[in-house]
């Protein structure tokens, strides 16, 4: 007798009996996908009797053989992995069609075979000779790396034994295909029991595993979640399409900072590094223009300089719109809402449109004062004084509240030439020769003081 489906939502990994067009569990829409199970299984009556092997156990003093890093020589990519590849792990890279990632990942595939590591890269979804035109495009056709093109992951799982390399990069999990599970490539059945059985063996054997992984229209990488919860490592490559900028962001790191970028630029030769992103990101600051103001904030480990970009202009009667790129809406409407309520500064009629010069994101809610502070000079159509920083958490009363590594950001500031900052009052600050700081008690503070409103 066959067994009966189930369903499971691709995106918190519950099971339900039926389909539905929502998950009870998450409430997400349109994620529940049916899931075949084996055609065989476990019984249902727990183990039985039979017993295992005993395993060996050690305690928390036992001192294991250190395992060195590989480097690929990519700076920004060896940042985001934190410090290099660690033998044995698995990364997980996920982003939009188009963005780039198997440039990246061909890329990084040349340059840890150019430092003498075996380097295998497999495409599941591109003939060879199309990724060898890649290759000759940017100039990597005489790097050292073993190709293929193919989806049987038994087959691929038999290649990677024999060949025995120290990278194998799989472009992309969701093409491969398991043939003891009855359902089609890029189920969640299939994208589930594929990357268990890559992270598996990337442990057995001492291979690093570097999966490719497709994304939904929210951005998220598609399959069971429970995929990055196999994984060492997730990395998302982000960046609008018609920009030039992209970033990899680390948002789990098992042997390295989370939240950890690195910034690329791309070219008619591929992604090239970009040292400083906190130029990147700035434009010219000698002419200061209203509704600007630079962020200092923090990626990961390092300190980056942005500009957050405000306009503000009268609506038709009942329309009015509220437009963000690159920051939380969500927060927008909170800041626009405390100005307006503690400050007496009213929105009400007005467009208001927030952007993160560069393509950037920023999660920070550090950022709260120097969106604050675009917003209020948009408004009264006056410029923040030249050459000035921003940051700091406002709260619903209206306070300004400190924020970690606040040395550290005024460091890069003054690097780049900037002489002044704007911060909360409470900051704990030591050496801050050169740049004239301005402490803000609350957001009424900023308001009157700085842009004579309120």
């Amino acid at each position: 007798m066959a067994k009966a489906a189930t369903f499971t939502c691709t995106n918190c990994g519950a099971v339900h009996s039926k389909w539905s067009g929502r998950c009870d569990d998450c409430g997400a829409w349109n994620t529940i996908a049916e899931d075949t199970p084996l055609s065989t299984g476990p019984s249902s009556k727990s183990l039985g009797a039979a017993k295992g092997k005993a395993i060996a156990l050690t305690d928390l003093a036992t001192e294991d053989a250190s395992q060195e890093r590989a480097q690929s020589k990519i700076a920004e990519l060896d940042r985001v992995l934190g410090g290099g590849l660690v033998p044995a792990s698995a990364i997980l890279v996920g982003g939009d069609p188009g963005i780039g990632k198997s440039t990246l990942l061909l890329q990084a595939a040349a340059a840890f075979a150019e430092t003498r590591l075996k380097a295998v890269y497999i495409s599941g979804e591109e003939a060879t000779s199309q990724v060898r035109m890649r290759a000759r495009r940017l100039d990597l056709q005489d790097a050292p790396v073993k190709l293929a093109a193919e989806t049987n992951l038994r087959d691929i799982l038999t290649t990677l034994e024999k060949e025995a390399p120290d990278v194998a990069i799989i472009d992309s999990i969701q093409t491969m295909w398991l043939d003891t599970v009855g359902s089609a490539p890029g189920s969640v059945s299939q994208v589930r029991a594929a990357a268990h059985e890559l992270t598996s063996f990337a442990k057995r054997r001492g291979i690093s595993v570097i999966l490719v992984g497709h994304v939904t229209k929210e951005g998220q990488i598609a399959g069971p979640r429970v995929v990055e919860h196999m994984v060492d490592t997730v990395l998302y490559f982000e960046g609008e399409r018609g920009h030039q900028f992209r970033i990899l962001r680390a948002v789990k790191n098992r042997f390295g900072p989370a939240d950890e970028i690195g910034v690329f630029e791309m070219t008619g030769q591929g992604l090239a590094e970009v040292a400083n992103p906190s130029a990147l990101f700035l434009s010219d600051q000698e002419a200061q223009q209203p509704g600007s103001a630079v962020f200092a904030g923090i990626e990961g480990t390092r300190p980056v300089l942005c500009e957050f970009q405000a306009l503000v202009a009268p609506a038709p009667a009942g329309q009015a719109r509220r437009s963000v790129v690159g920051w939380d809406s969500g927060r927008l409407s909170m800041i626009l809402a405390v100005l307006e309520s503690r400050c007496g500064i009213p929105f009400a009629g007005l467009d208001v449109y927030l952007n993160v010069a560069g393509g950037l994101r920023i999660t920070e809610p550090a950022a709260d004062l120097a969106v604050a502070a675009a917003l209020l000079s948009a408004r009264e159509d006056a410029s923040l004084p030249r050459r000035t920083v921003v940051f700091g958490e406002i709260s619903l009363s209206g306070s300004v509240r400190p924020v970690g590594q606040t040395e550290t950001r005024l460091r890069e500031a003054q690097k780049l030439g900037f002489e002044s900052a704007i911060l909360p009052e409470r900051s704990k600050l030591g050496q801050t020769a050169g740049l004239q700081v301005q402490k803000m008690p609350d957001l009424a503070a900023l308001a009157g003081t700085v842009f004579g409103a309120g």
